[in-house]
């Protein structure tokens, strides 16, 4: 009888130790199911964008490839981003935010949106000057601040610096975009930075008294008022140029045509450059995804191909500029930490405001 139930007891134990095992397994399984989930959210950078060319999104596709990192492009404009990113805090999915202007990527880091970030790869390929102090935020492409003109009104040896433009010669000859947009505002701020706050003002009272019209619409929109006979000279920035000289508006093409291209200053301080940049947002859930592909962005390969399709100077040194940005010439450019650009800028607002510049 004994022997019996010792038999039935082993039985019964066995047969537990059997359920244990069969109930532990999918714990198991649970387990690696949970891990695979993990690494797959880790592979992805969500990024906040105010840029909308297509070569963004082509190299957006070439570092998923390279990386098998996903991005995910929420775009916009660049307020509405920085405010967006603001409200929603730290419940934020945004990883990294990008925009045009030093200025603007200033108030995101006064705004303590973006963090900084360690990276030997970025500092080597982005030179100090073009990347924060902190280093917040880095720049991705260049683009000079320059002047257009009529080839059949004006000889370009009658052009020299900006502070000319205020020459009672240019009466009523100057367009230029109003006082609201952020390239303005940071060239104000560097003259600023340069020449003090006084000679500043100086030069944008007789701006405003030398204009061929109120303000009004983007930088193409100068270039076009000089094929129309509005004014003379426009200032505006190198990359719509190089996209009117290669649009597919053939009318965009004929208006680029009739203008040429003059880097002031070349005898002074230089000619204002300012950038594209980026930088990584304060409790990024995704910061080393984030900061891989600022690194892609500011590589030789990227850099490349921003300079080839969208008309940009590249930051990184050891890639070159387009055919067609070569054959502008080189130039000098203004010596000046781009940092600065955000630090002056509530004074060029205020400066704006007194000299009356819409």
């Amino acid at each position: 009888m004994r022997k019996i139930v010792a038999f039935v007891l082993c039985v019964f134990m066995m047969t537990l130790a059997a359920c244990g095992n069969q109930n532990s397994a999918p714990k198991d399984n649970e387990s690696d199911k949970q891990n695979k989930k993990e690494e797959t959210k880790e592979k992805v950078v969500n990024l906040y964008s105010s840029r909308h060319y297509d070569v963004d999104d082509e190299l957006y596709g070439k570092f998923e490839e390279k990386t098998g990192i996903k991005v995910n492009v929420i775009k916009g404009e660049a307020d509405e981003l920085l405010e967006r990113i603001k409200r929603e805090g730290d419940a934020t999915q945004a990883d990294l935010f990008l925009t045009a202007d030093a200025g603007r990527l200033f108030r995101a880091k006064d705004a303590d949106v973006l963090e900084s970030v360690e990276s030997d790869t970025l500092d080597k390929q982005v030179p100090k000057k073009f990347r924060d102090n902190d280093k917040t935020w880095y720049g991705l492409t260049k683009r000079a601040r320059i002047l257009v003109y009529n080839k059949d009104k004006v000889k370009e040896d009658e052009l020299s610096t900006y502070e000319d433009l205020v020459d009672e010669k240019w009466k009523g000859r100057i367009l230029v975009r109003s006082s609201e947009n952020i390239y303005n505002q940071s060239l104000l701020a560097s003259f600023i930075e340069i020449d003090g706050e006084e000679k500043a003002k100086e030069w944008a009272e007789g701006i405003v008294k030398n204009m061929a019209r109120k303000p009004e619409g983007g930088d193409r929109d100068q270039a076009k008022a000089i094929a129309a006979g509005v004014g003379d000279v426009a200032i505006m920035n190198t990359y719509y140029f190089g996209q009117m000289l290669n649009s597919e508006d053939p009318e965009e093409v004929k208006v680029a045509e009739q203008l040429g291209v003059f880097f002031p200053n070349q005898e002074t301080t230089g000619t204002h450059v300012n950038i594209s940049g980026a930088g990584v947002v304060k409790g990024s859930k995704n910061k080393e995804n984030a900061i891989a592909l600022l690194e892609y962005l500011t590589s030789e390969e990227a850099q490349g191909k921003f300079a080839e399709a969208n008309y940009e100077y590249p930051v990184n040194e050891k890639v070159e500029p387009s055919e067609l940005l070569k054959s502008w010439g080189e130039f000098k450019e203004q010596d000046i930490p781009l940092s600065v650009l955000g630090d002056n800028n509530a004074k060029a607002l205020m400066v704006f405001n007194e000299v009356g510049w819409q």
